[in-house]
């Protein structure tokens, strides 16, 4: 395994961590509920007298990041396809309404963009490495901070687009929550530049 620094992932070739071949289990059910959950969102984001809902719907699904991962250590029902299908669906999610909002002018659009190319130029080093035999990625716990406050600063930017009561307060909190999470988040990114190089 790669050395690990304060904002490095880790990584490991045999893929002996990655778990079973099942793929009917509860964690992977869970997360495919949660992959059914986009459309309705989207559906949600698209119509002004629905976006606060699309708000919470949207800081649901962030707040429940984690519980596939636990439910898998849990009921100890680890699977390969789980591995992938997990960060996929969470990460699809992100794009899905990084782009809505993108649309509908839910936020600043700098703000916007910067998470977009964070999440594409991680997803392109993820790609690469597992070109290069790496069978799982361990993401730091500095990259998952940055993600669960990002998935918190966006529905806080739509839920003030949606014209609410304290409709100041949501965008107040969404730049405090916002602005660190993003630096984190490339910040944390540059720890793939090691393994990279090697």
């Amino acid at each position: 395994m790669a050395g690990r620094g304060k904002h490095t992932p880790i990584f490991d070739r045999d893929g002996t961590d990655e778990g079973g071949d099942e793929v009917l289990t509860v964690p992977n059910a869970f997360t495919f509920a949660r992959l059914l959950c986009i459309p309705i969102f989207v559906w949600l984001i698209f119509g002004p007298e629905r976006r606060f809902a699309a708000a919470v719907m949207l800081a649901v699904l962030g707040a429940t990041d984690w519980v596939d991962g636990y439910l898998a250590r849990l009921l100890d029902q680890r699977s390969k396809f789980g591995r992938v299908f997990d960060p996929t669906v969470d990460r699809l999610l992100f794009l899905v309404a990084l782009v809505a909002m993108v649309i509908i002018d839910a936020a600043p659009a700098w703000f916007l963009l910067a998470v977009f190319a964070r999440e594409a130029l991680v997803s392109v080093a993820a790609l690469w490495l597992g070109s290069q035999g790496v069978r799982t990625v361990h993401v730091s716990w500095w990259g998952k901070a940055a993600t669960f406050g990002l998935l918190f600063a966006l529905p806080l930017f739509l839920a003030a687009s949606a014209d609410p009561p304290g409709e100041s307060i949501y965008r107040t909190l969404a730049w405090l929550v916002g602005v660190p999470s993003l630096v984190l988040s490339w910040s944390s990114a540059a720890g793939y530049v090691p393994l990279l190089k090697r």
